[in-house]
């Protein structure tokens, strides 16, 4: 329950982040390409710290490393508040900003996600990590739609103003600091790997070697890269379209943005209803298929209304796909190296601007909906080619063998 409430606090602050970043952003540069930098700044941190994630999440307590991420994460937001309330924020306060929060998630997040397993027993783990999932997506809905608002009616129209987008960062620092108190509450620490010679750098060789020989592992991993390339630009050009194709202001984006939340939560909410589902494999493909089918479609509509129909249509058959794949992971790990392999899936999820910065470029020298339907395009290309080329995505439901 605690670590339930932890997570729903860290996702509000995250989503009304992504809104105040994103449209503050845009409003300094009208880039799209500075918004995949913006991007591009919080992911380099997954490639190069995920690994060492996991080893924190195998050899210290879980709620240890999760409490102190969350404090970190209060202090740096608190730090960028003054920088936004002296009105001398730049495009490299959000860069520096997005490096650390990047780097603390990445450090913290196979911890968390390592945990949830721990807290309940086996059979209950898809129900979890649809809940888990919702309670992500309740923050995806509300919090987009508050901190758009709050700009908008603090700014009473001024879009240069950085007043409203400061205010949304004290709110933001008040999250994180909730989200640290409720860890503390949690009986359980976490089990802990027991002792051995091995060094960090072998215990990230190991994690790797596991995936090496497991299929199924290998193939879930590459089917949460794939969306992570061309389903998330989408996520990132969001402020560019908004204003560039909608002519939408800060609470038209919050509101686009929280519609993505509610088809989101419909979606893990099926999941978690669902329990164990036949085909899970098969699922996992279509729904990925349909995903880039829908970020295309998106990217060509001709009104708010269908964009708003659209977006939710992304956000549920997204959230349905990922809370998927999510558990069929977690099936698939063994228990000892389950913080290691949560870390390289999310190492995995760094090569987002590998997508990102090819469909912002597109963006930027033809326009914001020709890169959407490119996006879209490139995403389901990727996914039929990995089923035809690739075994092991074929068989990421196949059971597990025993743990030694």
């Amino acid at each position: 329950m605690w670590l339930w409430i932890g997570s729903l606090g860290s996702s509000f602050a995250m989503n009304m982040q992504i809104i105040a970043r994103g449209w503050l952003v845009y409003e300094l540069t009208s880039s799209p390409v500075d918004l995949g930098w913006v991007t591009m700044s919080f992911m380099v941190p997954t490639v190069l710290f995920s690994l060492y994630g996991g080893v924190l999440a195998d050899r210290m307590k879980k709620k240890k490393v999760i409490v102190w991420a969350q404090a970190l994460n209060c202090l740096a937001t608190v730090m960028m508040t003054v920088i936004i309330f002296s009105g001398s924020v730049t495009l490299w306060d959000f860069l520096l900003f997005g490096f650390f929060n990047g780097t603390v998630l990445a450090l913290s997040m196979p911890a968390r996600q390592a945990f949830v397993p721990e807290l309940i027993p086996q059979h209950l783990v898809f129900s979890a990590m649809g809940l888990n999932t919702t309670s992500w997506n309740l923050a995806r809905i509300v919090g987009p739609a508050f901190a758009g608002f709050l700009i908008a009616i603090i700014a009473g129209g001024d879009q240069t103003s950085t007043f409203g987008v400061g205010v949304v960062y004290v709110v933001i620092a008040t999250l994180y600091f909730i989200s640290a108190v409720t860890m503390l509450f949690i009986d359980q620490s976490g089990k802990v790997k027991q002792e051995s010679k091995a060094n960090a750098w072998s215990d990230m060789r190991e994690g790797l070697s596991y995936v090496k020989a497991n299929p199924p592992v290998f193939g879930l991993i590459v089917l949460s890269i794939i969306p992570f390339l061309f389903g998330m630009p989408l996520n990132t050009l969001m402020p560019a379209f908004n204003e560039e194709i909608l002519g939408g202001g800060p609470d038209d984006l919050g509101l686009l943005v929280s519609a993505m939340g509610a088809g989101a939560i419909v979606g893990s909410l099926m999941l978690a209803t669902m329990g164990d589902l036949r085909n899970k494999s098969v699922w996992l493909i279509v729904t990925c298929v349909g995903w880039g089918a829908v970020t295309s479609a998106f990217g060509m509509s001709p009104t708010a209304t269908f964009a708003t129909m659209a977006i939710i249509v992304v956000g549920w058959i997204s959230s349905w796909n990922m809370s998927l794949n999510r558990g069929m992971l977690q099936m698939q790990v063994d228990d000892r190296m389950r913080g290691r392999i949560m870390s390289i899936d999310m190492m995995s999820h760094g090569l987002m601007p590998l997508g990102v910065f090819p469909i912002a470029f597109i963006a930027e020298y033809y326009d914001v909906g020709t890169a959407l339907v490119v996006s879209g395009a490139a995403f389901i290309t990727l996914t039929m080619l990995s089923v035809l080329f690739i075994p092991s995505v074929r068989v990421t439901d196949r059971e597990r063998p025993s743990e030694a």
